[in-house]
């Protein structure tokens, strides 16, 4: 049965025979085509994609210049395994990145398949330089699905469930959330709690943030607490890394979220965009850092795999010249100003935050109890979705809708897609106020 002859049910019945209902798929649809904002479905349906892959399209589907780049390399080399010989696309993206994130001090990369992968080995890294174990991570961080990734996560469902037990030596702390009153003073003295009640900063090898937590809610961690975080993991010999798979490339309106507080990180994590929808991550980090653990220590069959490292290329060459960081700016503000006007229409939005074109709205029963309402957020995809747009939701109660739009969407489309939020938050609010 190809996908050609096949009905959108029967594939769904497919779906349910073969695959693992472990397995999440957020929109009861089937995708036959793609390009730049935009899906089909089987049926020829168009939606506006506001998920781009959770973050992975930031430079649209099947971009130009990825495409072309894809296609030049399969001509040439598609694997061959970084430990087993060198590769010219993997030699280049390493330089590039390693400048683009250095700023001028000696950085080196490595590349592997996946954002767990990466954030794995940014704790083995720092471990092998520090000599030491622990890692302190924070209350709504989100790191991966590999044990150590759901070990670092911050939150209970749906990614610790009954995997236990997990990976010893990991400690959490309050994220900042000025919404629900965790100002940056109250997750300081929280950090300095974790020091002195459960693990001495001097046995402490890393501490891992994202500049926005991602799947914890859209969160941005301001720029004080960054600088305060920076401070404190130079005075103690601690590793800071960066987790920036969901903030990299453009999504916060400057290549890297780190750069907004003007802080530079040891180690820092990038995936998702980076290689413009090609399984593609890495590690890129302080040179003296990165050459802690020994020959053979670090590695993968897959990492930095040619074709994604060529696409990588592209979607480096894009920012560079086709100015998609001042679009990320404009098309952020234009995003906000449309989430807050929301707001203020509809009591069940109870805040609207986010960074640069990484924007999200909570939902809440009213907005003075802040009452997380997850089912109201949930019923507010499905209405979007039966009105052609395709957006996921993400937070701790798993009440906040989240907006991951390409950052080559038009202004139209992003007009059209606030509308539809709209409309979708009204049927819910007629619904509240009945």
């Amino acid at each position: 049965m190809s996908a050609a002859q096949s009905t959108a049910a029967e594939l769904a019945a497919l779906r349910h025979a073969n695959v693992p209902r472990g397995v999440l798929t957020a929109h009861p649809i089937t995708v036959a085509r793609a390009q730049g904002a935009h899906v089909w479905d089987l049926d020829g349906n168009r939606y506006l994609d506001f998920v781009a892959g959770i973050g992975v399209l930031n430079v649209g589907h099947n971009h130009p210049r990825v495409v072309a780049a894809v296609e030049k390399q399969l001509k040439n080399v598609t694997h061959m395994a970084f430990q087993v010989t060198a590769y010219q696309p993997y030699l280049e993206l390493a330089a590039k990145l390693n400048r683009l994130v250095g700023k001028g001090e000696p950085y080196k990369s490595i590349f592997l398949t996946s954002g767990a992968e990466a954030v794995e080995n940014a704790v083995k890294i720092a471990r092998a330089y520090t000599n030491r174990s622990a890692v302190i991570a924070f209350r709504g961080g989100f790191h991966g699905r590999t044990m150590l990734g759901v070990s670092l996560t911050g939150m209970s469902q749906p990614y610790k469930q009954n995997f236990g037990p997990f990976a010893s030596e990991i400690f959490h702390t309050p994220f900042p959330d000025a919404y629900r009153d965790m100002t940056t003073e109250r997750a300081l003295e929280a950090l300095d709690a974790v020091f002195a009640t459960q693990i001495a900063p001097d046995r402490v090898a890393a501490i891992i943030i994202e500049p926005v937590q991602g799947d914890g809610g859209f969160l941005p961690a301001p720029a004080p607490f960054l600088k305060a975080l920076r401070e404190i993991t130079k005075r103690h010999g601690i590793v800071l890394i960066a987790d920036e798979i969901q903030t990299g490339f453009g999504r916060t309106g400057k290549l890297f979220g780190f750069e907004h507080s003007g802080i530079q990180p040891d180690l820092v994590t990038v995936a998702k965009s980076l290689a413009g929808g090609f399984p593609l991550s890495g590690v890129v980090g302080r040179a003296e850092i990165m050459d802690a653990p020994l020959p053979g220590g670090l590695g993968g069959t897959y990492g930095g795999n040619a074709v994604s490292c060529a696409a990588a290329l592209a979607v480096l060459e894009a920012f560079e010249h086709d100015g998609l960081l001042d679009r990320a700016d404009k098309l952020g503000q234009r995003l906000q100003a449309g989430l807050r006007d929301l707001a203020k229409k509809h009591s069940i939005v109870g805040n609207v935050r986010g960074l640069g074109f990484m924007q999200a709205i909570e939902l809440v029963t009213d907005q003075k109890s802040k009452t997380p309402d997850p089912d109201r957020a949930q019923r507010v995809i499905d209405s979007a979705r039966q009105r052609r747009l395709l957006v996921i939701k993400c937070g701790v109660h798993r009440n906040v809708i989240r907006f991951l739009a390409p950052l080559v969407v038009s202004e139209e489309d992003l007009d059209k897609a606030i509308g539809i939020i709209d409309e979708a938050l009204s049927a819910e609010s007629v619904k509240a106020v009945a």
